[in-house]
């Protein structure tokens, strides 16, 4: 899986790794499993070019600092699913100079870049040189300068000037993680602990605990910080007792000091305290529990078995249950109800995203844009399962939660994960592990040895679980199906059905797509034949559309297509990475790559008309990304009350919660949203949220929005 959201400048690059891999945690670890590789890898996949002069020295390999650093330089580790996949080095040169490289490596993808600052005596960046090449080796190149009261940057997707007379600390779009340590610290140096960023927004620090850690030969105290302002819920930053940079934590993946690594499960514990703490007042302030009985009177009620909208429709919930549901002139209000006057609003069952990678920061985004249940794909199992428990016990704020296992093998592309499996003892294991803990699905990842597959696919079957993923390198979409999976995530597998020579674990599973899906004739033989393969097997597809869209063709500096709509809402530093751009395109394949694109949207089209069925899953920002999902869908052209339908009923018959979830009937859970507008008739009205019920808790989309910094749909 690639969940390749927007790119968040990289103050807030650690948590929006999520975004690009899958994780399955140490609980999971079958007997005997092997590792992943060590890093650093044999091959570096690119070297950073060295900052300019005049600023201290920066190493274009991260690998090769990290290997034989020299006094005055600061090694880090950096951890990908318990796993070493990278390394950062600090150098700080004569007084006000910094400098600073950082290179992981993921699947063969990764970020190679050098930083290189002069800082002024508040710890503020006057000038910032990075080089290099970012996740999907495109090129890195990134200037700031701040002369004379001018702030000036360029990056591959902005470029800008500005007047600055105060303080005010650049955040960099490419940087290393590194740059979180000089932002603490000029945050705590600052007045009140608050600095204007650059170009656009403001940051807060506040302290929120501290731990002490055992490391190599010495106990140490560190504080743990949260910084504000960066990304949709607070960045997480150890410093030491000189305030510099300690670790970063996020439970995906983790930047900690070299030789404090058996440090992490104590830090992470402390901070999940933390975070637990913060959620757990969100969960009390944005949580309404209506009393005896909640009715929702005066509605446009969309029939998701029908397809019909039916007007001047009341609903009554009693506890976490439809009750009652009837025309308004049928329905009388309970004494003592609490009562929603819809006033024509369109009512809708709570919506789906079936493909999702969670963290604990998508809660809130997912309830304030409808999603009352979701399916993870991959996750870190300690960590999905407490998020799950913590959302149903109303702890925190999140949806419905699914869960289905992953599976890769071992190798140099293997998904970030500890459930590697090389044998079928292993494999079986690994099945038999998730059914326990209550999974309903597996996933198949793409480095997955195929002989593994038909077992793999019996012992599912037989404890009742599906079996999905990517195509294991080595099968095609067809071999795999015959061989008992039930679905199939992401569109471009389809394609690579009938192109073959591909290594689908490295990056061509996107760059061969993105070259030749508009050469493949949709009317051939070969396609209708494989399409009445997937019709009579009974076989779903989880096409993930919004993604390409992204990666086919946002290009720098322009706003990203799929979040043209929501833009302005979103938090500045958040909105500064929608203009980063896709995959890098070779030259002269710009109209090629739009093409493809088009190509990905007939095949949803497609599968559509010969009655496969389609689940709306997004594998990318929690909330917005379904919302553009859907919109993709009627642009293929799937009528809007079918998408909707995808997105609801269609959803829970797929995993077999149909009798509970899925339509607005009596004795059904209450999960239902009220839409300011008809989405039956313009899908894009499904942005405009104003009520989310799920599981007969009500919340204020708005207020949810602006706790994590957002703008409400207007």
């Amino acid at each position: 899986m690639v969940r390749h959201r927007f790119r968040l400048p990289v103050a807030a690059l650690l948590a929006s790794l999520a975004a690009h891999c899958t994780s399955a945690g140490p609980a999971a670890v079958p007997p005997g499993a092997p590792a992943t590789p060590e890093w650093p890898p044999k091959e570096s996949g690119g070297t950073a070019a060295p900052p300019a002069a005049g600023a201290a020295a920066a190493s274009g390999s991260a690998a090769a600092a990290a290997a034989g650093a020299s006094a005055g330089e600061v090694r880090y580790a950096f951890i990908l699913a318990g796993h070493r996949a990278g390394g950062a080095v600090e150098r700080a040169g004569t007084p006000g100079e910094w400098s600073a490289s950082f290179e992981f490596n993921d699947r063969g993808r990764g970020p190679n870049t050098a930083a290189s600052a002069v800082l002024d005596r508040h710890g503020l960046p006057l000038r910032v040189l990075i080089s290099g090449h970012g996740y999907f080796n495109n090129p890195v190149n990134e200037r700031f300068d701040w002369v004379g009261g001018k702030a000036s940057w360029k990056n591959a997707g902005e470029q800008g000037a500005r007047d600055v007379a105060g303080r005010a600390f650049y955040v960099s779009q490419d940087g290393p993680p590194l740059e979180l340590g000089l932002l603490a610290r000029a945050l705590l140096a600052a007045r009140g602990g608050r600095l204007d960023l650059l170009p656009d927004g403001e940051a807060r620090i506040a302290k929120e605990g501290k731990a002490e850690v055992q490391g190599p030969g010495f106990v140490r105290p560190v504080d743990l910080y949260a910084l504000t302002g960066l990304g949709f819920n607070p960045q997480y930053v150890w410093l030491d007792g000189q305030q510099k940079l300690f670790a970063v934590v996020d439970g995906w993946t983790t930047l900690i000091l070299e030789g404090w690594e058996s440090a992490v499960p104590v830090l992470q514990k402390a901070q999940d305290r933390a975070v637990a703490a913060r959620d757990k007042a969100l969960a009390a302030r944005l949580a309404r529990h209506p009393g005896d009985r909640l009715v929702i009177r005066g509605a446009r009620l969309f029939n998701s078995e029908t397809l019909e909208s039916q007007p001047g429709m009341t609903v009554v919930v009693a506890g976490n249950r439809i009750e009652r549901v009837g025309r308004d002139r049928e329905v009388q209000p309970p004494s003592g109800a609490e009562v929603v006057e819809a006033n024509g609003k369109t009512l809708l069952p709570g919506l789906w995203d079936m493909h999702v990678h969670l963290t604990p920061s998508d809660g809130l985004l997912d309830l304030a844009a409808g999603v009352t249940s979701v399916r993870d794909m991959a996750n870190d199992i300690d960590q999905l399962q407490d998020m799950r428990r913590r959302w149903d016990a109303g702890e925190a704020l999140g949806p419905r939660v699914l869960m289905a296992g992953f599976i890769d093998g071992p190798g140099p592309y293997a998904g970030p994960s500890k459930v590697l499996a090389s044998t079928e003892q292993e494999a079986l294991a690994a099945v038999d592990r998730y059914a326990q803990l209550g999974y309903v699905q597996i996933k198949l990842y793409s480095s997955l040895d195929p002989k593994l597959v038909p077992p793999i696919v019996a012992r599912a079957h037989q404890l009742g679980l599906r079996v999905s993923g990517h195509i294991p390198n080595g099968l095609t979409a067809e071999q795999a199906v015959r061989e008992g999976f039930n679905e199939i995530q992401h569109v471009n597998f389809l394609f690579l059905n009938f192109l073959p020579g591909y290594d689908t674990r490295t990056p061509q599973r996107f760059t061969a797509v993105a070259e030749h899906a508009a050469e493949i004739d949709l009317a051939s033989e070969r396609v209708r034949d494989f399409l009445r393969l997937l019709h009579d097997r009974q076989i779903a597809v989880d096409p993930t559309v919004n993604i390409f869209e992204s990666m086919f063709t946002d290009r720098p500096g322009e706003m990203s297509h799929g979040w043209a709509a929501v833009a302005d809402r979103l938090p500045p530093q958040v909105r500064r990475g929608l203009t980063s751009g896709g995959l890098p395109v070779p030259p002269g394949l710009d109209e090629r790559y739009r093409k493809s694109f088009q190509a990905l949207l007939a095949m949803v089209r497609a599968l559509h008309d010969q009655g496969i069925t389609i689940e709306a899953g997004t594998d990318g920002a929690a909330g917005f990304s379904l919302h553009r999902e859907l919109e993709l869908y009627v642009e293929a052209g799937i009528p809007a009350p079918e998408v909707l339908r995808i997105a609801t009923l269609g959803a829970a018959r797929v995993v077999g919660r149909d009798k509970e979830l899925g339509s607005i009937a009596p004795g059904k859970l209450a999960d239902l949203i009220l839409v300011d507008g008809d989405p039956a008739a313009r899908i894009g009205d499904i942005r405009r949220v104003v009520l989310t019920v799920k599981d007969g808790v009500v919340y204020d989309p708005a207020e949810l929005y602006k706790a994590i910094g957002v703008r409400p749909a207007g």
